[in-house]
């Protein structure tokens, strides 16, 4: 079995070190002209347009001094992980003019080898996912009213999850010629992970192709699905009706569910649009709509017809680069690319306009975040967190136009 890494990353996945990816691989492909586009302004357009977001940079957190590979929001506090393996808290109440981002960092941890793909907050832990294969769980605590530390818990799979399952033969599977594992382990990348809606469940994705469910609370590895993509895996999200959408670098999006009675997920529905790997996918805040960032400079937005097939609505356009990152907070989509701007778009009646293009960054944005912003509660404002390869954080106020 041979495994292909991801085509956005600068990072090499451990089968293939001598593959090394100069950042050069993050320009774009050739662009999708197949699907419409639903943009009802052109960047041009754009400049003094009455209707577009008031937007401005809060602060820009410096502390890393690698690049910025993942980001996640829970409750008071940021949380970052880059390339060199560090995983980073910030107190973020409030981000303002003044903040001092130096003495913001509540802890910093580093873990494993190579960067931290991808962190998710599920109550008091936090996973990440990381380059050397592993998924390490974390102990959130409260040792102070704005501060808090971490404790590794676990580092999946587990010792216990291993031992039970190795001295039987059939739980052993070929990774590569004269070499097994159990088929609990990823033995590549884990590129990305997501939480099911109530938090029982965690999904992971890696460069080596398989789907893995965990339960969360025990960390026991339940379902492994091999082969998943013909191609390094990069993103995923699950919905709450217990759909999971993966996107691949075979430029395939694919779904998956568990039918009544079934212990295991099934393959669903195969979405092929792009021309290009795919890097990111996000959920509508509703669920109703899916959205997918690849290389090939689009962003495409899926709906379900009234068959219950997912199909391709139109395609979002601006971005001269790869679309790298996206994030989801209300009726607004946040895109991230290689061209080191952040677009924020929203959608009324199936027509979408480019509400904001956020500059700043010196390098392709690799990852976003995005929340409502509760320090206006009476203005229509978000916040908006992007982390970058120039190794900076930026948090961004977003003030949209009321409809």
């Amino acid at each position: 079995m041979e495994y292909h890494r991801s085509y956005s990353d600068s990072g090499s996945s451990s089968h293939s070190n001598h593959h090394q990816t100069p950042l050069a691989s993050l320009s774009s492909q050739r662009s999708l002209a197949s699907v419409p586009s639903l943009n009802s302004q052109s960047h041009h357009q754009l400049v003094n347009h009455p209707s577009n977001a008031y937007h401005r940079c809060l602060t820009t957190l410096k502390g890393h001094t690698s690049y910025i590979s993942s980001l996640t929001l829970s409750g008071k506090f940021l949380y970052t992980g880059s390339s060199d393996r560090e995983i980073r808290s910030w107190n973020r109440t409030p981000f303002d003019s003044e903040f001092d981002s130096e003495h913001s960092i509540t802890n910093v941890v580093v873990a494993g080898k190579g960067a931290v793909k991808s962190l998710v907050v599920q109550s008091d832990k936090l996973f990440s996912a990381h380059q050397d294969h592993k998924i390490r769980v974390w102990k959130i605590s409260n040792y102070e009213p704005d501060q808090q530390k971490y404790t590794r818990l676990a580092t999946l799979p587990t010792f216990g999850d291993r031992a039970c399952k190795v001295l039987i033969p059939k739980n052993h599977v070929q990774i590569r010629r004269h070499k097994k594992c159990t088929w609990v382990h990823h033995v590549d990348t884990v590129s990305a992970l997501a939480l099911s809606g109530d938090g029982s469940l965690l999904c992971s994705v890696s460069w080596d192709r398989t789907i893995k469910i965990w339960r969360t609370r025990d960390f026991t590895c339940l379902e492994s699905i091999s082969n998943a993509h013909d191609d390094a895996i990069n993103a995923v999200t699950l919905s709450d009706d217990g759909y999971i959408y993966t996107g691949s670098a075979d430029k395939r999006i694919k779904v998956w569910k568990k039918g009544e009675g079934d212990k295991k997920h099934s393959l669903v529905d195969t979405l092929e649009k792009h021309n290009s790997g795919i890097n990111a996918l996000a959920l509508s805040s509703d669920g109703s709509l899916l959205y997918s960032g690849a290389c090939d400079r689009s962003i495409l937005v899926w709906e379900k017809d009234e068959d219950g097939k997912i199909v391709v609505m139109g395609a979002l356009r601006g971005h001269s680069q790869s679309i790298l990152c996206l994030a989801v907070v209300s009726d607004l989509v946040c895109s991230g690319s290689a061209d080191k701007t952040i677009r924020v778009w929203r959608g009324v009646h199936r027509e979408y306009s480019c509400l904001a293009v956020l500059e700043g960054h010196r390098g392709p944005i690799k990852c976003l975040t995005a929340a409502v912003d509760r320090y206006n509660p009476s203005e229509e404002s978000f916040l908006v967190y992007s982390g970058s390869l120039d190794c900076d954080i930026k948090v961004w106020q977003i003030f949209v136009p009321i409809i």
